[in-house]
C-alpha cells in the first residue's frame, strides 16, 4: 500500500506518467471495435425484455417446492407455447415469468401448472401485467434517461465548458451502448433494475470524468501565457494525476458489485441480482475506461483545434526545437522557464512582504549595547 501510496504521489507530481493523449489513436479505434461489437450482439440478438414491458403472468409457487428449475421451465413452456423465465427464491418457491398472456390464458396456464407440479390452484399466486403498462414503464425509462443526459450536458457546459460537455457525452452514450449491447450478447432480462443500474453506473462514470476534468480545468488556467505545455501535454498530466484515485474508487465499488454477480447470482442462484449487478459491473468498468482513456483525449482534440492553442503549440515546439539547437534536451526549456517562474513568484512574494527601502537607511542601536553592567549607562 505505501508503494501506491508512493506511486500516486510521483503521478500527481508529474515524475513519471504514461502518454494516454498521444496514443489516443490506439483507444478510439479499441473503443469503436467494443462498441461495434455491442451494436452487433444488439441487432442479432436483441434485449430480453422483462415482463415488465412487454407484459405477461408471474406464478409464484408455495414454499420448499421439489420440482428443480429446469422442470418448471419445461412445464411453463408446454402449457403456455412461449418461452418461461423461472427463479428459485430464498424460501423455496418457484417465480415463473410468462409473457405475451392474457387473463384468460393466464387462469388456463395456472390449471396446467397445478397439474404439473402437483400443486393445488389455489397455492399457486398469479400476477398479470397488461401490456399498455409495460409500454407506459418502457417510455419512463427512456424519459428518465434522455432528461439525465440533458442535464449533464447543461451542467458540464456551465460548470466546465462545451467542449467538456460534448466528451463527457460521447463517453456516457459509449458506455451506455457497451452495457446494453453485454446484456443483448449474455441474454440477461432487461428489468426496472437494469434501467436503475444504468443511471446508476453513468452517475458513477460522470463523477471520474468530472475528477479529470476538474484537475484539467485548475491546470490549464493561463496556459496561453506559458510556452511549457501544450493543451493535450497539461490533459495528460491531469489523467496521470487523478490516475490512481480512479483506479481505487473504481475497484472499490466494482468489489462488492462482482460480490452479487457472481457470489449471488452465479453460486447462489439468486438470478434477480443478475438485473441490477451486470449493467453496475460492465458500466462501471466502462466508465473508468471511458473518463481516462475517451473523454479527456476528447477535449484535447477539440481544445487544440482553436487558433489560440495551434499558436501555443507552435510556440512550445519552437522554444524545444531552439533549445535543440543550442545542444540542450528538450525539458531544459522547460526547467529553465519552470526555474524563472519560481524565481518571479518568490520575489512577488518578497515585494508583497516587504516592501523595498530606496536609498540609505539608519541601523537601530544594538539592543545588547550596555547590558551587564550595574547602571545600564553607556560609557
Amino acid at each position: 500500500m505505501g508503494k501506491l501510496g508512493n506511486l500516486g504521489a510521483r503521478l500527481h507530481h508529474g515524475e513519471i506518467g504514461y502518454d494516454f493523449v498521444k496514443n489516443r489513436k490506439l483507444w478510439y479505434g479499441i473503443s469503436i471495435l467494443i462498441t461495434i461489437t455491442a451494436i452487433v450482439g444488439l441487432a442479432v440478438r436483441g434485449l430480453h425484455m422483462g415482463i415488465e414491458f412487454q407484459g405477461g403472468a408471474v406464478f409464484t409457487t408455495p414454499k420448499n417446492m421439489s420440482a428443480s428449475v429446469s422442470q418448471a421451465e419445461t412445464y411453463a413452456e408446454e402449457a403456455s407455447g412461449h418461452d418461461a423465465i423461472v427463479q428459485k427464491l430464498g424460501d423455496g418457491s418457484l417465480r415463473i415469468q410468462i409473457s405475451g398472456t392474457d387473463t384468460a390464458k393466464s387462469d388456463q396456464i395456472k390449471g396446467q401448472l397445478s397439474k404439473d407440479l402437483g400443486v393445488p390452484t389455489e397455492k399457486i399466486n398469479a400476477d398479470l401485467v397488461g401490456p399498455s403498462w409495460g409500454d407506459q414503464i418502457a417510455n419512463k425509462a427512456w424519459q428518465g434517461l434522455g432528461i439525465f443526459m440533458v442535464l449533464v450536458v447543461i451542467y458540464l457546459a456551465i460548470a466546465f465548458e462545451w467542449r467538456m460537455a460534448i466528451a463527457a457525452f460521447i463517453a456516457l452514450v459509449h458506455d451506455i451502448t457497451i452495457t446494453v449491447g453485454i446484456y443483448a450478447l449474455v441474454g440477461f432480462e432487461v428489468t426496472p433494475g437494469t434501467v436503475i443500474g444504468l443511471l446508476t453506473i453513468l452517475g458513477y462514470s460522470l463523477y471520474d470524468t468530472v475528477v479529470v476534468f476538474d484537475s484539467l480545468k485548475e491546470q490549464t488556467k493561463d496556459i496561453t501565457k506559458q510556452t511549457r505545455w501544450t493543451y493535450a501535454e497539461i490533459a495528460n498530466r491531469s489523467i496521470n494525476s487523478t490516475l490512481v484515485r480512479s483506479i481505487n474508487t473504481t475497484v472499490v465499488a466494482l468489489l462488492p458489485v462482482g460480490g452479487l454477480l457472481f457470489i449471488g447470482g452465479g453460486v447462489l442462484g439468486a438470478g434477480m441480482l443478475n438485473d441490477i449487478s451486470l449493467s453496475l459491473f460492465v458500466g462501471l468498468a466502462a466508465g473508468a475506461y471511458s473518463s481516462i482513456f475517451i473523454a479527456t483525449p476528447l477535449v484535447a482534440d477539440l481544445k487544440e483545434a482553436e487558433p489560440q492553442m495551434k499558436a501555443l503549440k507552435k510556440r512550445v515546439l519552437a522554444k524545444r526545437a531552439q533549445a535543440a539547437a543550442k545542444g540542450e534536451p528538450a525539458e531544459s526549456a522547460v526547467d529553465e522557464e519552470r526555474y524563472a517562474d519560481d524565481e518571479a513568484d518568490e520575489i512577488d512574494e518578497t515585494d508583497d512582504a516587504a516592501p523595498a527601502v530606496v536609498g540609505p537607511r539608519n541601523q537601530p542601536a544594538s539592543r545588547t549595547r550596555g547590558r551587564g553592567r550595574p547602571s545600564g549607562k553607556r560609557r
